[in-house]
């Protein structure tokens, strides 16, 4: 089986739940829990890959803080290798507020801290060498990384033969393409959400937005698009087709819910199954993230999932 490298963000995440309106100033709002899980793109993905029993590891940075020794503690249980994990003292973790209100959507505080610092100068290449598959993920929160690092590692990684993979999130300074662009090339599945993607592409239309990733190098394309299921794009062909979501799956907190998407993708494309196969797993892991709090809770065994599946379709 394929092993995975995760490089990216990681980030401790304070749930709030539930939240109905916010307090007034020098108010208290009661809620009925207030916890702390994991969280950020590339931790998701390096845990979620091991409970569906893929060997990953975790290229990143954290504080030398609470959070951080959280969120190594986390990795180290979950059966993460933190041998790529970089500390620095003089940055505090990222960390994350979420506020979950009764329809399980999310509204966030956010610092990026270590985050924003992490560099490819942070990246042990034994792990990438080791490594089949590398999966980039949190661009446009890592400040340092993005852009010309982000294009020149997986430049690096396809010269070492790896087959590459990136996600993006929400970009609030608007680069969007400037900074996506130069990576395409580099990129052999291109996996962002339909909301981004819009904005990369400029495009409104999910093959018009495939065909723009195409044009500037990605090959194979695969777009999250939430309780729509899943758009993808397999390299040769000329158009891309929709996988409808699993129907019946009750929200319970939509945290983590893109990650565990990719994490699934990764675990069957793990395995050599087809994409058909990969995206139809992938939807299964995401629709299993969002019906526990946390962004890794409720993820399942790769049997478990497939069960589902096979109950399902």
């Amino acid at each position: 089986m394929k092993k995975v490298a995760c490089v990216g963000i990681l980030v401790a995440d304070v749930i709030v739940q539930p939240v109905a309106k916010m307090p007034e100033k020098g108010a208290l709002e009661k809620v009925d829990s207030i916890t702390i899980h994991s969280g950020g793109n590339a931790m998701t993905a390096s845990i979620n890959l091991t409970k569906l029993g893929n060997e990953a590891y975790i290229i990143g940075k954290v504080g030398g803080d609470v959070f951080g020794n959280y969120l190594r503690e986390c990795l180290v249980k979950a059966g993460v290798s933190d041998k790529g994990l970089k500390t620095d003292d003089s940055v505090q973790t990222s960390a994350s507020v979420l506020l979950i209100d009764a329809a399980a959507e999310r509204s966030f505080f956010h610092t990026v801290g270590t985050n924003a610092v992490f560099s490819i100068d942070d990246v042990d290449w034994s792990i990438i060498e080791e490594c089949d598959s590398v999966f980039v993920t949190g661009t446009f929160l890592l400040s340092t990384f993005d852009g010309a690092q982000t294009a020149e590692f997986l430049k690096r990684c396809k010269e070492m033969g790896k087959t590459t993979f990136l996600d993006v999130c929400h970009d609030a300074s608007g680069r969007w393409g400037e900074i996506v662009n130069p990576c395409l090339k580099y990129l052999d599945y291109f996996m962002p959400s339909i909301d981004e993607a819009k904005c990369i592409a400029q495009k409104d239309d999910v093959q018009a937005m495939a065909d723009e990733f195409i044009k500037n190098g990605a090959k194979n394309i695969v777009i999250k698009m939430g309780g729509d299921g899943c758009f993808y794009q397999q390299e040769g062909e000329s158009k891309g087709k929709i996988l409808p979501a699993f129907k019946g799956v009750k929200a319970v907190d939509t945290t983590g819910a893109g990650d565990s998407f990719c994490s699934g993708f990764l675990a069957a494309h793990a395995r050599d199954l087809s994409m058909e196969e990969c995206v139809l797993f992938a939807n299964a892991t995401g629709a299993h993230c969002v019906m526990e709090k946390g962004a890794t809770t409720g993820i399942k065994s790769y049997d478990e999932i497939m069960a589902f599946i096979k109950e399902r379709i």
